[in-house]
């Protein structure tokens, strides 16, 4: 399982505790001494938990997390952060954006104007898979990378699931093309 980041912001000491503790933490850390040097590296990060002990910061995020009232015991200060990781977690996974459409893998919708689609986790699984590998993806990456499948097995649980799939998908939003094909593979452009 990929662990959640977590930047501290100009809070120094509490980065020298959570490093401390680091190998006992669901979640990796990561510091800035001040809002400049976090600003100049945000583009290059994933959505992650701020921490910072002021909102003199002025870090405008949604998900920023701030300590005024201190001191807090080590064990309430790792529940504090875990929460709002998980709220973060959640509020990322319920409007991933796929073209014009959103999905919220904790409903298990596919939606476009105000139209929804009820998807199965394999669904799920093929349409965040074609979608974060921009090139074509042929059967045998579908079957090793979804289905734990090794190469050599004869199987049509790809094509089948692909099909049913994009019928769901035309039957709903009438889009024949959401899942293109070709002799290379499969893909979501």
């Amino acid at each position: 399982m990929i662990k959640q980041n977590v930047d501290i912001v100009n809070f120094n000491s509490l980065y020298e505790v959570l490093e401390e503790v680091k190998e006992n933490l669901s979640f990796n850390i990561t510091k800035y001494e001040n809002k400049k040097d976090f600003i100049n590296q945000k583009n290059n990060l994933q959505e992650s938990l701020i921490i910072t002990k002021s909102n003199k910061n002025d870090l405008s995020e949604k998900n920023l997390l701030v300590f005024n009232h201190l001191p807090l015991s080590l064990a309430k200060l790792i529940e504090l952060i875990n929460i709002n990781l998980i709220k973060l977690k959640f509020n990322y996974q319920s409007n991933i954006k796929i073209q014009d459409f959103e999905l919220d893998l904790n409903s298990k919708f596919f939606s476009k104007d105000n139209i929804n689609l009820k998807l199965t986790e394999k669904e799920i699984e093929i349409i965040l898979y074609l979608n974060t590998n921009k090139k074509k993806q042929n059967v045998q990456d579908l079957q090793k990378n979804i289905w734990g499948y090794s190469s050599n097995l004869e199987t049509h649980t790809v094509e089948t699931h692909i099909y049913r799939l994009r019928k769901k998908i035309n039957d709903k939003f009438n889009i024949k093309n959401f899942i293109m094909s070709d002799v290379e593979g499969y893909s979501i452009e």
